[in-house]
């Protein structure tokens, strides 16, 4: 009897109209694959732009293809809860992984861009916020809230958090709050994998500096890949059911 194939890796993000944001999630697949060679992957969306995660992964259930559904997202909410769920749901060859953050390594690639940005972190007068789109889902606030604990661990100065819609506070009252409480200088790391609506809007939000997003980035695949290879036994083992 052949083995069972190797689910298909369905790299699932947000979508975006800006070019460079699109370009460089293409990309973040594109980096997945040459770290793991031989592996299958093919893009989904869940708003924006096409292909839907729902169509792609009807397509593969009609050619009863067995996937994995990797959320480019970095904190659980309605897209990660419902709409990648509901996908996957429909499809008994499929299942969904985890959404990239929060993990450590996501941390650790903020610390970079806080440093490429100028940001120094031995001064206890630079606060952080850390600032991530939003979303009324508290498991996705919980994520970024833990998040921005793994970043604190290299920043003298504090850490908290902001968004962009759906919670509170707001990154440009969260900027405002570090500058009551005594900040000389504030920055805003941007919790995003790439440029793109709210990165631009990043930039009226009052603070002294503004981080680049996180691609490109190598670790950022190797997160991906940890993700799928989470999921990969039990997807493989409903493929052979």
């Amino acid at each position: 009897m052949s083995a069972s194939p190797q689910p298909v890796l369905v790299a699932c993000a947000h979508g975006t109209r800006n070019p460079t944001g699109r370009r460089l999630i293409a990309e973040l697949a594109l980096a997945a694959r040459a770290q793991r060679p031989g592996i299958r992957t093919t893009a989904a969306f869940v708003d924006v732009q096409p292909p839907t995660v729902v169509d792609v992964v009807r397509g593969l259930a009609d050619d009863a293809t067995p996937a994995v559904v990797v959320p480019l997202l970095l904190s659980g909410g309605y897209h990660v809860h419902v709409d990648i769920a509901g996908a996957v749901a429909a499809h008994p060859r499929a299942v969904a992984a985890r959404p990239l953050g929060p993990d450590p390594r996501l941390a650790a690639v903020l610390t970079d861009r806080l440093r490429e940005a100028g940001a120094d972190p031995a001064d206890p007068r630079t606060a952080i916020v850390l600032a991530a789109a939003g979303s009324s889902d508290a498991r996705s606030v919980a994520d970024v809230e833990r998040t921005a604990g793994f970043l604190q661990r290299d920043w003298a100065g504090p850490v908290t958090t902001g968004y962009g819609s759906a919670a509170k506070p707001t990154v440009p009252d969260a900027v405002a709050t570090a500058r009551s409480a005594g900040a000389d200088r504030v920055v805003v790391a941007a919790y995003l994998l790439a440029p793109g609506h709210f990165h631009d809007k990043l930039q009226g939000a009052g603070a002294d500096l503004v981080t680049a997003p996180l691609l490109p980035d190598e670790r950022i695949a190797a997160v991906l890949l940890d993700r799928y290879d989470a999921a990969v036994t039990p997807a493989s083992e409903l493929s052979a059911g």
